[in-house]
């Protein structure tokens, strides 16, 4: 930023835009489908258990660890750990805060573009008396290669240069632009949130057909809250509510800490990560619940919705329900849908270009435009791959290494370093200091122990996932003697790339494609690695630079 004594305006401009960081496209497109996949109501136990027991330190730890190093005068993650903990590791471990943001900026907005360009085929009428399979292909053949392999039409990667070109003009407008947008977007995107939950509460089964006779929203709603316990004793449940919570809150990002340097040294940080937090909660249990699921269901019917529940549902799926409804009111859903959508999604991208603003003004000195042009000229040649080799998997490498596996490591990590490095005592004083809230002591023993424990399990279920998520089969089979089969979504497989061999090998007939797959698969891998060492590389270099400037 272009100013060290930059700051936010006001706390509810801070409350939104750190609310808006965390609200994004998961609440809508990932949690829905998560909890579908999940058992529906077996899925919402674990999953407040782990925002109890995870999400809230986890926030608590950011807002403090952002706030410290902003006193310190540091505005990016590997400055900020360096001036929690002694050894210049920590100082690359905060690499992470750079990187994660960037990989996954990359692809996140080319999903925003998308929901820009159907807000724009929505108020056209594209979709009108489109089928439920040409509105899927409609899809379909906008992301995918049309032939050749450089085949693509240019309009997606034109609509990828927009809406990247827009976050880069609000982020060279600093901390006061993207306040702006958080005040205007959040209020929107709850509106329109707000409009298709109604419809999708009070539906009923009045849009029951001959095809779905069995099609009731209230199945859908029931399904999704209706309590199971015995998911309580179920390991792929908990590891997918964990995961979730990472999705949703932004968490293991590095965007939190860089927000939260810039507001006073006296703020409220307890009361305002819950504020943000609950904020999230509301929007992704409220209304991302009563929303795509519902709706669906009470079109299709619930058999049909936990057959096809996926990402693609919100773009393939959606533009046909919403013209069941009659052409304005449709045009009326979309706009609502794919609206917040975007906004949901370019809220959450402004913070990822942050903690490279952010380091690049403190160890370079460089102003908020160039700092914003050359945030985006990085994302623009990591993205472009996502667009031109999408079919071949390049976006999914970024998504699960980037979107997924960093977070954790990342939160892991910097939770180790906030309370135990620095020190429980000294955290607690931290996260205490100006509350105007009295935090349960609970929480202390929570942050230290509960929280890392929750961490280090996820990874390690991630790592060592096996066959079919059937835990209690392969812990039966690893004490008989007989091994340990890893399922295809491990961390093991996805390392050895055995999931797309497994693949190559089943089919057998598409050969040249597999073949590409894992191809490209590398070449995600390489580019990400690779950008991960070149900032490692600067980090390096800007450090060298401090100790020249202690040292004049």
């Amino acid at each position: 930023m272009e100013s060290k004594n930059e700051s936010w305006g006001s706390r509810t401009g801070l409350i939104l835009a750190m609310a808006g960081n965390a609200v994004g496209l998961g609440n809508f497109l990932r949690f829905p489908v998560q909890a579908v996949q999940n058992g529906g109501g077996a899925f919402i136990i674990p999953y407040l258990v782990c925002f109890v027991l995870m999400g809230i330190p986890l926030l608590f730890t950011e807002w403090s660890i952002g706030r410290f190093g902003g006193r310190t005068g540091n505005h990016s993650t590997p400055y900020i750990l360096d001036s929690m903990g002694k050894s210049s590791l920590w100082k690359y471990i905060g690499v992470f805060g750079i990187f994660t943001n960037i990989a996954v900026v990359a692809y996140y907005t080319y999903i925003e573009s998308w929901t820009f360009i159907y807000v724009i085929h929505t108020l056209i009428g594209t979709f009108t008396g489109m089928s439920k399979e040409e509105v899927s292909n409609f899809f379909m053949q906008y992301v995918q290669l049309d032939g050749a392999d450089f085949g693509i039409s240019y309009l997606p990667a034109l609509v990828y240069l927009l809406v990247l070109g827009v976050n880069i003009y609000i982020l060279s407008t600093g901390l006061g632009g993207i306040e702006k947008v958080a005040k205007v977007g959040m209020p929107l995107l709850i509106l329109f949130g707000a409009v298709l939950a109604f419809k999708g509460w009070t539906m009923g089964d009045d849009y029951a057909s001959d095809a779905f006779p069995s099609a009731n929203a209230w199945e859908g709603i029931n399904f999704l809250w209706t309590p199971q316990y015995s998911s309580l004793l179920d390991p792929k449940v908990w590891l997918a509510a964990a995961g979730q919570i990472f999705f949703t809150l932004s968490v293991g990002m590095g965007s939190i800490q860089c927000y939260a340097s810039y507001i006073k040294k006296n703020e409220d940080i307890a009361l305002n990560s819950l504020a943000s937090g609950f904020t999230n909660e509301f929007v992704e249990i409220v209304l991302g619940s009563a929303i795509v699921i519902p709706i669906a269901a009470g079109f299709l019917g619930l058999d049909w919705v936990i057959a096809n529940a996926g990402f693609g549902m919100a773009f393939q799926t959606m533009p046909y329900l919403f013209q069941q409804w009659g052409e304005v009111f449709g045009m009326i859903a979309g706009l609502c849908w794919f609206g917040l959508l975007f906004f949901a999604g370019i809220t959450s991208s402004l913070a990822m270009g942050t903690p490279w603003m952010g380091f690049m003004q403190d160890e370079f000195g460089w102003g908020k435009v160039k700092g914003a042009l050359s945030f985006g000229i990085i994302a623009l040649i990591m993205g472009l791959p996502t667009i031109l080799f999408y079919q071949y998997g390049y976006f999914d490498e970024y998504d699960y290494w980037a979107g997924t596996v960093s977070l954790v490591v990342f939160a892991l990590l910097e939770t180790i370093l906030f309370v135990w490095v620095f020190g429980m005592n000294k955290a607690w004083e931290e996260l205490n200091h100006g509350a105007d809230i009295k935090i349960p002591l609970a929480y202390k023993w929570i942050m230290k122990y509960v929280t890392p424990l929750l961490l280090i399990l996820v990874l390690s279920a991630a790592l060592f996932t096996p066959e079919a998520n059937d835990w209690s089969g392969a812990l039966s089979g690893l004490v008989a003697g007989e091994g340990w089969d890893f399922d295809s979504g491990s961390l093991v497989s996805k390392v050895t790339q055995d999931d797309l061999k497994q693949l190559l090998l089943e089919d057998a007939q598409n050969e040249a494609f597999y073949l590409k797959k894992i191809f490209f698969s590398s070449m995600a891998r390489i580019q990400l690695i690779t950008l991960f060492l070149v900032i490692v590389g600067i980090v390096w270099y800007s450090g060298v630079k401090r100790k020249s400037r202690l040292h004049e």
